[in-house]
């Protein structure tokens, strides 16, 4: 859109009809929504998320990054802004303490922020219904209960992680853009710096929010074709808080990304990656795809259904969509990256519906091809809703329990004080072990993630097996064979098996095995409580594993 067309393009002054009250209620009813959903999966929260857990605690008791106490400073964590917040809820005594109304905190404090950032991103989504519509209320309760309709949003947002924090700065940036958009104030410093600290703030809570800075100056160049001291300005503002940051993990990490980023390989996108939104396109329903398109294109050909403020929305959805095809594939079922992608969607498509029913000649037929595009779209939300709530990705409870609280036991039978424990999965074993964690992926141990990234599996298994010799190895599922550690012949030459089936393998150097009696202990008790804790796993997969998380606890249940 050039200069003359915006300012051609008459600001339409915000609706003053009804009060905000209703816009407020209509808020908390989509918020409500949203909860009921996420309630459908209980109290669970997937292990990465209790990886930040773990660096709140040992930042607000003072350790610094470190994943647990004795462990080497490592930036194991991406979300440094979603961390910030699990480290005020725990100062202020709302997070790792106890319980709140008898449930864990630790459950309850980051569902709460998720829905008080839910909470936001519909209070955002209700501002710009109020400039193109005269029923903004209604607008953001569909806004909500589209978004409650998508699992993978409800899922990610209520999982513990950073999501909903994530989601709700890219949408405030694309509504601080709309408004400036339609109220002319798109080149003045007051928008330039909100923009850049909102990339700011995306950036520091995922790596790939970054590419948010591009929003502003995208927008600046296709509305006014000019504004370049303001997009200079927004980097500035950007620069800041993120610029700081990353000189202080400079200093204190010697890298410029988070350890994360090197042990997952992420790369330099390419074009080529764009087929990784292929599996997206499917789970929503081709039907959908195809009428969300079909209404991005009548609301570029028809400016005036957003009142010319389109563009800022379409440039911010874009940037969502190209940062989730450059990402590295997600084992996670769900799509975790993609959560930025449903709330733009969800604004722009509920939006271009409404206008597109009531503009549009043939409502009927309108009406019906959306109705299509919806359930056939909900047949497929539906099972994939079912599916998660019988089989959630990766439980932080089972790894507390079964590597951090079990592993503990097998070392106070053995009369191990000190020990030290290889591992695959690390959030809830962080938050539980009193051993000193070794990370077989990378996270949070900077030597085993070069060598992941190098993919040099046979040097990162002679550093484990001749350096750091670990007291106690646990492997399971494709770590068996993925690393090799399971297959090397030095485990059997310096370790003996504590507990092995098809799935999981628990090893004990023999060093650190003084009495043989002590290991056929530690055997028997491998041989009782490894099948309780899969069964209780598998009979209640959504529920907590205790008051708290500390390492003195025995497996328990909640």
């Amino acid at each position: 859109m050039s200069s003359t067309t915006l300012e051609q393009t008459p600001a339409v002054a915000p609706e003053t009809g009804k009060p905000w009250r209703v816009g407020a209620l209509a808020v908390v009813a989509g918020t409500g929504l949203l909860t009921w959903h996420a309630s459908y999966y209980g109290s669970w929260l997937v292990d990465d998320a209790a990886i930040t857990f773990a660096y709140a605690r040992s930042f607000v008791e003072g350790l610094g990054p470190v994943v647990h106490p004795g462990a080497a400073p490592v930036e194991g964590y991406s979300n440094p802004a979603w961390l910030f917040v699990l480290a005020l809820g725990r100062l202020f005594g709302v997070f790792d303490r106890g319980t709140l109304f008898g449930i864990p905190d630790y459950v309850v404090f980051p569902k709460a922020m998720a829905a008080l950032c839910c909470a936001g991103i519909l209070a955002a989504c209700f501002t710009v219904a109020r400039r193109v519509s005269s029923r903004p209320a209604l607008i953001t309760v569909l806004i909500g209960a589209a978004l409650a309709a998508v699992p993978s949003f409800v899922i990610w947002c209520f999982s513990g992680l950073e999501n909903p924090l994530f989601a709700l700065a890219v949408v405030g940036l694309a509504v601080l853009l709309f408004h400036a958009l339609l109220d002319r104030r798109l080149d003045t410093r007051k928008v330039a710096v909100l923009a850049g600290s909102l990339a700011a703030l995306a950036a520091l809570t995922r790596p790939d929010g970054l590419i948010y800075l591009l929003a502003y100056p995208a927008v600046l160049a296709l509305c006014l074709r000019r504004g370049v001291k303001f997009g200079l300005l927004s980097f500035a503002a950007f620069a800041v808080p993120f610029g700081s940051y990353l000189l202080w993990r400079l200093l204190t990490f010697g890298i410029f990304v988070p350890n994360t980023a090197v042990a997952k390989k992420q790369g330099f996108p390419l074009p080529t990656d764009l087929v990784r939104l292929d599996p997206v396109v499917l789970y929503v329903g081709t039907p959908a795809v195809a009428v969300f398109a079909g209404l991005v294109y009548l609301s570029l050909r028809r400016p005036q259904w957003f009142n010319g403020g389109f563009p800022a929305l379409a440039v911010t959805w874009s940037l969502a969509v190209l940062a989730y095809a450059a990402l590295e594939p997600d084992w996670m079922a769900q799509f975790r990256f993609a959560t930025p992608i449903w709330a733009m969607s969800a604004l722009i498509g509920v939006i271009a519906a409404a206008k597109a029913v009531t503009n549009l000649g043939r409502r009927v037929v309108t009406v019906a091809v959306l109705l299509v595009a919806v359930l056939t779209a909900g047949v497929g939300f539906a099972g994939a809703a079912r599916e998660f709530h019988d089989r959630p990705t990766f439980h932080m409870c089972q790894v507390a329990e079964r590597y951090g609280r079990m592993v503990n036991q097998y070392a106070d039978i053995l009369g191990l004080e000190q020990a030290s424990l290889l591992a695959p999965d690390l959030g809830g074993l962080a938050m539980t072990t009193r051993l000193t964690v070794v990370d077989m992926a990378g996270l949070a141990d900077s030597t085993i993630a070069q060598y992941t990234r190098e993919d040099d599996k046979a040097g990162m298994r002679d550093y484990l097996f001749d350096v750091v010799k670990p007291t106690f190895i646990v492997s399971h599922g494709i770590w068996n064979g993925g690393t090799g550690v399971a297959l090397d012949p030095r485990i059997h030459r310096d370790y003996y098996p504590i507990y092995r089936d098809k799935q999981a393998n628990d090893w004990v150097r023999k060093d650190a095995v003084s009495d043989m009696d002590k290991l056929a202990a530690a055997r028997d008790y491998a041989e009782l409580a490894v099948p309780v804790v899969d069964q209780r796993i598998n009979d209640l997969p959504r529920r907590s594993c205790g008051e708290t998380l500390r390492a003195g606890q025995v497996n328990g249940a909640g």
